[in-house]
């Protein structure tokens, strides 16, 4: 079966249940965005409908639900755009901040306050820029119909540098109501074991951007208060466990050594000491994986994925996926389901592949699950099928 991608066209998957990372941005859709189904006639495995809900976008990022169901769409270039009743608006969001749209840099994510329905404040990441360089910065906003109003800089990583390697920028708070966002080392390695710079770090604040006091760095002599974890390369996909409360992330390894990692205070991941993968020429960069005092991943990839996007499945609509963990792939352009027990993953699936870009992956208000997808630049729900 052909498809062609007009908007709301569905077409029907059946899967069964059971530098060569980030750098490479896609600025130009696929030849034709086609996809041939199959179909799997194992009554036993679990089915679901693929349906094309937005088509047309440039470099879609991020997806957030306001509570009146509007779905919003970040794109890289600086835009955010609104889908509405299964339609993309022309109308745009106005009052965006200007962005360093350059390699990786841009507009990454847009979350909502978890009291978003009683205080109205949207947290927006991206790529800010000043005297020649650039670094993530955070702010936050309300919505006025299509404008942003109350902008606030709440976060501004430090020191800007020039290049357009290793942003991070992904959002997620906790359930205590803490604030955290993830910084990239900025494509100098160095950076992420040093702690008087954001870069290459797990970054903790407050809601209106001010410091807890039981950060583990604050009193730390010439230490950046706002760190809470370092050692991170290009931490791109951030989500809070259902269950545990805890905040996982995933990020970029080099050639090999993709990673995820449970957020602990004041915890070292490794890079650039240590590292599952090598550098891009083939040499290494670690003899061992591990190191004394350093936290290993609880999985990694190698070959390396180019994780972006992530989000756990609670829905009861997809109970053979409950409890898993949803992670999109730049470089081999599908969607990962991950089997977990307990802080172990067991198994992998790829959906959804060769379909595109994977850029963010989230569970819907209705229980669905919504994907971004770059090259051709759309946005798609899955729907589960009853045999």
């Amino acid at each position: 079966m052909k498809l062609m991608y007009p908007l709301i066209l569905a077409f029907f998957l059946f899967y069964s249940c059971g530098s060569p990372e980030e750098e490479m941005i896609a600025e130009q859709p696929d030849e034709d965005g086609s996809m041939t189904g199959k179909e799997n006639t194992d009554p036993a495995k679990f089915s679901f409908r693929v349906d094309t809900i937005a088509t047309g976008l440039l470099n879609p990022w991020a997806l957030a639900f306001l509570p009146n169901e509007d779905l919003l769409v970040t794109e890289r270039a600086g835009q955010i755009r609104v889908i509405r009743d299964n339609k993309l608006l022309e109308t745009k969001i106005s009052g965006v901040p200007g962005v360093y749209a350059n390699g990786q840099g841009g507009l990454f994510e847009v979350i909502l306050h978890p009291d978003y329905s009683t205080n109205g404040w949207l947290y927006i990441s991206y790529s800010a820029t000043r005297n020649g360089g650039s670094n993530t910065a955070v702010i936050r906003a309300k919505l006025d119909g299509f404008d942003l109003v109350e902008r606030e800089v709440i976060f501004q990583a430090l020191p800007f540098l020039s290049g357009g390697q290793h942003f991070g920028g992904s959002m997620e708070f906790d359930q205590n109501g803490n604030f955290y966002l993830s910084v990239g080392e900025r494509g100098r390695r160095d950076n992420a074991q040093t702690l008087d710079n954001h870069a290459g770090k797990i970054i903790r604040l407050n809601a209106d951007g001010s410091i807890p006091a039981d950060n583990p760095f604050v009193d730390k002599n010439r230490a950046r208060p706002e760190i809470y974890t370092y050692g991170n390369r290009n931490p791109q996909g951030m989500a809070r466990h259902p269950d545990t409360g805890e905040i996982w992330t995933h990020e970029h390894g080099p050639m090999g050594g993709d990673e995820i990692n449970i957020v602990k205070p004041g915890v070292n991941y490794g890079w650039p000491v240590v590292s599952y993968g090598d550098n891009y020429d083939g040499s290494t960069i670690s003899e061992k994986p591990t190191a004394e005092g350093i936290i290993d991943p609880l999985h990694y990839w190698d070959p390396s994925i180019a994780p972006c996007g992530m989000t756990f499945v609670t829905s009861d609509l997809f109970s053979p996926w409950k409890g898993n963990l949803l992670v999109g792939s730049l470089k081999f352009r599908y969607l990962a389901r991950l089997e977990l027990n307990g802080n172990e993953v067991t198994s992998e699936e790829k959906l959804l592949e060769g379909l595109g870009r994977v850029r963010s992956v989230i569970e819907g208000p209705d229980g669905l699950i919504y994907v971004s997808v770059e090259s051709p630049g759309m946005v798609l729900r899955l729907t589960p099928v009853s045999d």
